[in-house]
């Protein structure tokens, strides 16, 4: 506090009006209060604060959310004998309903009386306006209602919020209708406010053509329309898609000399990005440049979004860059939009160093944006895995998305660990499979079909065995999982491993064909597995697998015939 002092050079006398200017001019709540606490302190004897410091003091705090130091001060006010006046308590009532405190801002009001402060029709309003504002809708009509018996209303303010909130609601929009139909009755002019607020209503309740004929209405009976109005009806032309109609009125608004602002414009771009019409939507991003109108983020997001949308990606990357340049900082949706359109045009390599980028700006995946991460980290892995892409590149997105807790879908898995199977990388593979068993989900028929094909067209037998050790034997593989991995066995001269998978084959119910049967009868007798070979053709014999009708298969039926001959 005494550094203050120093600062402010404190005059030998003050008053309760230069205290206030001081609390007025510093920025920082709490050297604001350090101010509010000095004044007292330097003059114990000769300066007292009054209702209006007590009330502006308590005003800053209440705004920055320190309501128990706001609270501290109304006591204060009581033990130095001071009133408390109603617009103290409106301004905290206010305070605590900004920042979601709607049963604290009621607390407050029904403690007015404490402080021997009457509340009056102003609190009241106050009070019905946070119900309202916060949808506590139910007790809003109830505070209403006590409101009436009271007497206070209708009048303007009493009306607007009310409108409000029927208009939350539609099923009383019918309602909200009658109440504004009736204000002029009851002495009431709509403003501007009450337009505006049933004119959104509308628009949210698809009755858009109501909602235009009351902004008519509105400009008969010398009420001025103003951004507000227009920004709304915009907005419901749009989203009912007519796109058209919306320009045609932001024409009607610039006519009557009402300028757009950002909100109108970026509601013309979304339209006419939604409506394929991105292009014509970047021109009304110049004219706001002409206007001197800064684009926002939802301006950007929205042109991003619309450029992606119709595969302009090129436009889209340059609208990133330029957006970036006007200082802001792309969030997870925009940098999903971005990426997964990249990956949809083939080029997951830029999307992979747009990855690179989204994690040095510290985007990363919250409770909300966990879907977005997951689908643009699966999109990138699996366009690195495709034809021209980069496997390596590929592994190393794979191994981020572990470390920051993100899930591949089962497409990314088995996708990889086809290309690393065709590749032979057993390592990978191994890395892959476990990470799967790991987090205690089950590889499908596809991805035992990867491994084993890629596997066994390479020439490491030892690894080959490895990894075929790997598929568990609760796994109801494919016959073409099963045939590809007894080939494997037969072909490097693992008979009885063939065989031992051949019969754990019909142990799961898949029925063997000929393909199947072929692959071990010729090593049975190139080497000389006698016993194992005729076994193996009784089964043939019995299961009816051989047809002696010409076919497809015959060439192959009559090849494991010629060999079931030279085992006998």
């Amino acid at each position: 506090a005494q550094d203050v002092l120093v600062a402010m050079k404190w005059p030998k006398q003050i008053t309760p009006d230069y205290v206030a200017q001081m609390i007025r001019a510093e920025k920082n709540v709490g050297r604001a209060l350090e101010i509010f606490n000095s004044a007292t302190g330097e003059y114990p004897n000769g300066f007292k604060h009054n209702e209006n410091t007590f009330g502006l003091m308590i005003g800053r705090l209440a705004a920055a959310g320190q309501f128990f130091a706001a609270e501290s001060l109304l006591y204060k006010m009581t033990h130095d004998n001071i009133r408390c006046p109603e617009d103290i308590f409106v301004t905290m009532c206010k305070a605590y309903g900004k920042a979601h405190k709607t049963f604290e801002a009621l607390r407050t009001f029904r403690r007015m009386e404490e402080f021997n402060c009457k509340p009056t029709e102003k609190s009241y309003i106050a009070i019905f306006g946070v119900l309202v504002k916060e949808n506590h809708l139910k007790l809003a009509f109830e505070f209403h209602t006590h409101m009436k018996k009271l007497g206070i209303g209708p009048n303007l303010a009493t009306c607007n919020i009310l409108l409000k909130a029927l208009c939350k609601n539609p099923k009383n929009l019918d309602r909200a209708i009658r109440v504004f139909r009736e204000m002029p009755s009851k002495g009431i002019d709509p403003d501007s406010y009450s337009y505006n607020t049933l004119i959104d209503g509308l628009c949210k309740n698809e009755k858009v053509a109501q909602a235009v004929k009351l902004l008519k209405e509105m400009e008969s009976c010398g009420c001025a329309p103003d951004v507000v109005t227009y920004s709304t009806l915009i907005h419901g032309l749009s989203i009912s898609g007519n796109v058209d109609g919306a320009l045609k009125l932001l024409q009607h608004m610039s006519a009557n000399d009402v300028p757009p602002n950002v909100v109108t414009y970026t509601t013309v771009m979304t339209a006419l990005c939604n409506a394929g019409r991105s292009l014509e939507a970047l021109r009304f991003l110049e004219k706001m440049a002409s206007k001197g109108q800064n684009p926002n983020m939802h301006t950007y997001s929205t042109l991003i979004t619309g450029f992606c949308k119709e595969g302009k990606i090129q436009d889209a990357s340059e609208m990133f860059d330029q957006m970036k340049l006007r200082g802001w900082k792309p969030d997870a949706p925009l940098y999903e939009k971005l990426i997964t359109g990249l990956c949809a045009e083939k080029k997951p390599q830029e999307a992979a160093s747009l990855l690179d980028e989204m994690t040095l700006n510290g985007v990363v995946p919250n409770t909300a944006t966990r879907h977005l991460h997951e689908k643009m980290h699966n999109a990138v892995v699996q366009g690195l895995c495709k034809e021209g892409g980069n496997l390596n590149r590929a592994f190393q997105v794979y191994l981020n998305m572990l470390n920051i807790g993100i899930c591949h879908s089962l497409d990314t898995l088995n996708l990889m660990v086809d290309r690393f199977s065709k590749r032979g990388d057993v390592d990978k593979v191994d890395r892959i499979v476990s990470d799967i068993l790991a987090n205690g989900l089950v590889p499908d028929d596809s991805t035992w079909t990867a491994i084993v094909r890629g596997f066994w067209t390479k020439t490491k037998v030892r690894e080959r065995i490895i990894c075929g050790l790997k598929i568990s034997d609760g796994i109801e593989r494919d016959l073409v999982s099963w045939t590809a991995m007894i080939v494997g066995y037969a072909q490097n001269g693992f008979v009885e491993k063939a065989l031992e998978s051949f019969k754990k084959l019909q142990w799961v119910g898949v029925n063997p064909e000929v393909t199947t049967f072929a692959s071990i009868l010729p090593v049975c007798a190139n080497m000389g597995a006698l016993d194992q070979g005729i076994d193996t053709y009784q089964i043939i014999i019995e299961n009816g697998s051989l047809s002696l009708s010409p076919s497809p298969s015959w060439t192959c039926t009559a090849s494991v015939q010629e060999k079931c001959w030279l085992l006998l």
